[in-house]
């Protein structure tokens, strides 16, 4: 066993980095969430937690004081920020988005990904196509208001030609889906960009994001080389396998010092297949194993079956066909939504699926109170490490291993 997964030294500093999912959104939103959260948390659990400016030279972050299980804990919560990046992948023009949408069902129909997802869950699966659905009824009724446009000009102005006639009816279509995407209360757009990044190279990491991973990789090192007694890497959604990755690079390349703070890896939410099942996820499929086998780090994955945005109890390495015998990670949990958040709670979240997907960062207003419950302001300002935390616990017996990703390939 390493020092990463027996470790029960109290902590009394630490730092952690928060890796977003493919959101627009700015730093602070996060700040928001996590002081609101708190605030619900302290209250029903009986923590004190108390917000601050970020003490360190964090660009987006927050310091947090708490007192927790008795125990007075620091830490420097930092977000790596890549929301610039989503944005400006997501200033597309509407063709340019349609276009994105074959490109992308193309992918993953020739591949075989789509069918092979659907053998785990079939929550995000759907999550995928509705988008498309949406969208492409979006395009059905452009095109239907753009032809009894053409057709109403026609009658009005006979003598106007029937290319005037088209024309004034794509004007309309054009009008609509543009209205159509800045509204887009249902997230379609947002949505399809979302995948459309992922998939745009197959699977593999567009050079800009590397470019910004490797960044991150230096902030974590730069964490590792201080005072704190746990590094805590937190990736929720898109953001656990950027998160496995970043930590991948490091352990690759020796930049986990033996003698260092206890080092963490804590995926919410994740979407990890949607990625490593492509047939250019060489890199991801590596690092997932790498991961997997390491001694130098503990990795908690927590899912919910009731998240039907994420790969709910699939253990990332094993679906992804990078299970070796050496495996000893992701201890997969489940957040058991439906028993861990009131019956109110629970009804409230029923038709707020984006929300469900962010539950992992909000306060439980259920937890039946046993230390190793999963609670996301114990965990992350609490002081006990990841591992110590969920010392003994068993993982999830409705968790998913087995093999389906059609690719086995790896990163030379």
């Amino acid at each position: 066993m390493s020092g990463a997964e027996t470790d029960a030294r109290p902590v009394r500093r630490r730092v952690v980095l928060y890796v977003p999912g493919y959101d627009p959104v700015p730093p602070r939103k996060y700040r928001e969430r996590y002081r609101r959260q708190a605030a619900r948390q302290a209250a029903l659990s009986g923590h004190e937690i108390a917000l601050g400016a970020a003490e360190g030279d964090a660009r987006f972050g927050w310091h947090v004081s708490a007192r927790i299980e008795g125990e007075a804990v620091e830490t420097e919560v930092e977000v790596l920020y890549w929301a610039d990046i989503v944005r400006a992948s997501m200033g597309q023009s509407i063709a340019a988005t349609y276009g994105q949408l074959l490109r992308t069902a193309w992918v993953y129909l020739r591949s075989g990904a789509l069918f092979r997802l659907m053998r785990l869950r079939k929550g995000p699966v759907i999550a995928a196509l509705f988008p498309v659905a949406v969208l492409l009824g979006q395009l059905a009724l452009a095109l239907g208001l753009a032809a009894v446009v053409a057709a109403v000009g026609q009658a009005v102005l006979p003598g106007a030609g029937i290319v005037a006639g088209l024309g004034i009816g794509l004007l309309a279509a054009g009008t609509l889906l543009r209205w159509f995407r800045r509204r887009d209360h249902l997230l379609a757009w947002y949505l399809m960009h979302d995948y459309a990044f992922s998939a745009q190279f197959e699977g593999a990491y567009p050079p800009e994001q590397e470019a910004r991973m490797a960044e991150f990789a230096d902030r974590i090192a730069g964490a590792l080389g201080g005072g704190a007694d746990e590094i805590l890497v937190v990736g929720h959604s898109s953001g656990a396998y950027l998160a496995v990755s970043i930590l991948a690079d490091l352990l690759r390349g020796g930049r986990v010092p033996e003698a260092g703070p206890v080092l963490s890896l804590l995926t919410l939410g994740q979407v990890i297949p949607m990625v490593s099942f492509l047939p250019r996820a060489t890199r991801l499929r590596d690092d997932l194993a790498r991961l997997g086998e390491s001694d130098r780090l503990a990795w908690v994955d927590v899912t919910a079956p009731g998240d039907g945005c994420a790969f709910a109890l699939c253990d990332p390495v094993a679906v992804s066909g990078m299970a070796g015998p050496d495996k000893r990670w992701p201890l997969v949990l489940s957040a058991a939504f439906s028993k861990t958040l009131s019956p109110e709670a629970w009804s409230a979240l029923r038709w707020r699926f984006f929300e469900r997907h962010f539950q992992y960062l909000n306060a439980f207003d259920n937890l039946p109170g046993d230390p190793g419950d999963y609670d996301y302001f114990a965990v992350t300002a609490g002081p006990r490490t990841l591992a110590a935390r969920f010392a003994g616990r068993k993982p999830s017996s409705s968790r998913i291993e087995r093999p389906v990703c059609a690719y086995g390939d790896r990163a030379a």
